[in-house]
């Protein structure tokens, strides 16, 4: 009985180290700045997540800046309060950067964001001089997050666009 209590121990202990390495998660990626009138720029990504990819903090380094910031996945049940970072220096919702229906232009509530971008993740980065990037990337498997790779598209505040993979 004391072999089976042991066992028993030992491996509901291993399960926990288990989960616990599978929440703490990181990767990199990698993309093209595009400027107009300039050459594609190389740029590099790199996150970092304790709560297995749904959230955590996203660094793009730039040719000419590294820009730093939090990244959410959405889901049907993010909270409104949960992604308030996201409209830091930005219109509340992003109404002003969407590519699809005659309405893409017309500002909606953070409501239809949520619903716009479930199974995506979304970022707000800075630099050190204050200047934003916001990227939304489309996830290859949504149940794994971050980890399981994807790719998408970063847009800098005052020009710029960045192609991003990951």
């Amino acid at each position: 009985m004391k072999a089976i209590a042991r066992f028993l121990a030992a491996a509901a202990l291993a399960a926990a180290v288990l989960a616990l390495g599978a929440c703490a998660t990181s990767g990199m990626g990698g993309g093209e700045l595009v400027r107009k009138g300039e050459g594609d720029q190389p740029v590099l990504f790199s996150w970092k997540s304790d709560d297995g990819g749904m959230s955590g903090t996203m660094t793009a380094r730039l040719p000419d800046a590294t820009y730093r910031g939090r990244f959410f996945q959405i889901t049907r049940q993010t909270e409104r309060r949960s992604i308030e970072p996201l409209w830091n220096g930005w219109p509340e919702g992003w109404y002003d950067w969407h590519y699809w229906g005659p309405d893409a232009y017309e500002p909606y509530a953070v409501t239809q964001f949520i619903t716009r971008y479930t199974g995506k993740v979304v970022a707000n980065l800075r630099n050190d001089d204050g200047k934003r990037m916001r990227c939304r990337m489309h996830l290859i498997a949504p149940a794994r997050g971050m980890a399981g790779g994807g790719e998408g598209e970063c847009q800098i505040h005052g020009g710029g666009t960045v192609s991003a993979r990951f």
